[in-house]
């Protein structure tokens, strides 16, 4: 079922750490927007939650975004690595 050469396995993963990347942006700012809209009508404060929420949520999808990056280059310089020696 699953891919057995090694160059399979390796794009298989990379497109995982791929669709792991979206899915943090996503994830996190569809967070950050419910939770404010919970707050601002559980409050009557309608839209201040909201709008700092969701803007809380979109950076924390940029930072996670940004560490998943770095992860899959460090990653990958240390297969570079490997296969240089």
């Amino acid at each position: 079922m699953f891919p057995k050469k090694k160059e399979d396995r390796e794009y298989r993963d990379s497109l995982l750490q791929a669709s792991l990347i979206g899915l943090h942006l996503v994830a996190s700012t569809f967070v950050g927007l419910f939770l404010g809209l919970a707050l601002d009508t559980w409050l009557d404060t309608r839209p201040w939650f909201t709008m700092v929420l969701l803007f809380m949520g979109i950076a924390a999808g940029f930072k996670n975004m940004f560490q998943e990056v770095r992860k899959i280059q460090r990653n990958e310089s240390r297969k570079n690595e490997s296969k240089g020696k």
